[in-house]
């Protein structure tokens, strides 16, 4: 078999490019369903990164239902990939419309989630919000650290609403944004931008700990949009993204 691969950019995810490539070899029928991919020194040395890259990479390929591997042989592509698991091709965010389109996808989970946890938060959930901001208070903006915690910070907003199903899918969302940003470099140091991510954290945390789930509403779409705006122009959540929230 003729595979593309070429080294990756140097980047604190490497493990995402990596994955990306040997995901693009599959699609495009370089790697056929049954082919053995090449060893973990094999492919370091390729992509001119560490085996603990690889490994990673191969992890993830492997929780997507790409491939499948056996311990002595090797790693294989899957004959039938797994149609239940939900992946968000790296390749694929590097279009603006579709980084839009995850944007937009946010704002329609998470802009519900805000005022299901305005509803049913409890004194143990404002106080992981609390803790979440605190630390990402504490890290530089732009910084992995920070990117880590701001997902931890929407990961207990919707940890509020009792609905683990809500936890999972913000957190893939969440994180394939997160990935995406990182690889791109698009990591800017700004006090003023810190000072005002925290804030629309803070209303969002004031909003639910109120109980007022439409101010909450309110406060999570006007955060997501100022994040599509800092993280590069997304453009805002759409007004109607959202509904009225049952009890």
């Amino acid at each position: 078999m003729t595979l593309k691969l070429d080294k990756v950019n140097r980047g604190p995810h490497l493990s995402t490019l990596v994955a990306s490539s040997i995901s693009r070899e599959i699609a495009q029928g370089r790697l056929k369903p049954g082919d053995q991919l090449p060893t973990e020194q094999a492919l370091a040395l390729t992509f001119g990164v560490s085996r603990n890259v690889v490994r990673e990479a191969i992890a993830r390929l492997r929780s997507e239902g790409r491939i499948w591997s056996q311990q002595g042989r090797g790693a294989f592509v899957s004959d039938t990939p797994n149609p239940t698991v939900l992946t968000i091709d790296y390749d694929s965010l590097q279009q603006a419309d579709a980084f839009r389109s995850l944007f937009e996808l946010r704002g329609i989970i998470e802009v519900q989630v805000a005022a299901l946890a305005a509803k049913r938060r409890t004194d143990e959930d404002l106080a992981a919000m609390r803790a979440a901001q605190e630390t990402m208070r504490a890290a530089p903006y732009g910084s992995v650290t920070w990117l880590k915690t701001d997902i931890e910070f929407h990961r207990t907003v919707a940890a509020a609403t009792q609905n683990a199903y809500t936890v999972q899918f913000l957190v893939f969302v969440s994180e394939r944004v997160r990935d995406s940003i990182l690889a791109a470099g698009n990591r800017q140091r700004s006090d003023a931008m810190a000072s005002v991510t925290l804030g629309e954290h803070e209303r969002i945390l004031e909003a639910i700990a109120a109980g007022d789930a439409q101010a909450a509403e309110q406060a999570m779409r006007d955060h997501l949009a100022g994040a599509a705006q800092r993280v590069g122009g997304a453009g805002p959540p759409a007004e109607g993204a959202a509904t009225a929230v049952a009890n």
